[in-house]
């Protein structure tokens, strides 16, 4: 029998690879698209000075840079990031900004993440969600409910599913099926995965991303 947290290890490899790759180009390919959503997702989480948060899937590190600045002195900020190439990025980031004592990063995969049990106050995760299998998703949301304290909350930020699907939809659906590697986000239905794994839904705001529709979910355990 598999062990419950096997996924492919050729697609996380690729993955991987791919924002490693990425990590030195990917704000000026899609930081400036994606800030108004991840912005706003951060005003959803509202993090409080003294917190203790974990962002998955961090990136160039722009969201764990704001996290950092509200938690302040007595807060902490953790995150964890497939690509070691996105975390140099993201320590260069931080460090530059004088941020880097307030903020533990590590390069690991999330379905196990190296974390206490009720640990976070708060976990926000950005256009992150949608790039892990169907069938990880359910592991990936049990381990958030795991380091999320009792009182805790988490904001998800990802591309959405609606009844009526647009142009811009169908051509992007389209253009993952060709070229999964490179366009590997895919529309999900964020709130239906959170509500199957015993999350309450606070807070849903809909919005559109160049005509994709995105998704900002504030949730607790």
């Amino acid at each position: 029998m598999n062990n419950p947290v096997d996924h492919d290890i050729n697609k996380t490899e690729t993955t991987k690879a791919y924002y490693d790759h990425l990590s030195r180009w990917y704000d000026l390919l899609a930081g400036q698209a994606e800030k108004k959503c991840k912005e706003l997702g951060l005003e959803l989480l509202n993090a409080q000075p003294g917190e203790t948060i974990l962002e998955i899937g961090f990136g160039t590190g722009h969201c764990i840079q704001d996290l950092a600045k509200t938690v302040g002195s007595n807060g902490k900020v953790y995150g964890i990031d497939l690509s070691s190439g996105m975390l140099q990025v993201a320590q260069t980031r931080l460090q530059q900004a004088g941020l880097a004592d307030r903020v533990d990063l590590r390069q690991g995969d999330a379905l196990q993440m190296p974390y206490a049990n009720k640990f976070f106050d708060a976990l926000f995760m950005s256009f992150t969600l949608e790039l892990f299998a169907i069938r990880e998703i359910p592991i990936l949301l049990k381990e958030c409910k795991r380091v999320l304290n009792n009182q805790g909350r988490m904001c998800i930020v990802s591309m959405g599913k609606r009844d009526k699907e647009g142009l811009m939809i169908k051509l992007y659906q389209w253009a993952h099926q060709k070229w999964p590697a490179y366009i590997d986000c895919r529309p999900i239905d964020a709130r239906s995965e959170l509500e199957q794994a015993a999350f309450h839904i606070e807070q849903l705001v809909q919005m559109s991303l160049y005509g994709l529709p995105v998704d900002l979910i504030l949730a607790r355990p």
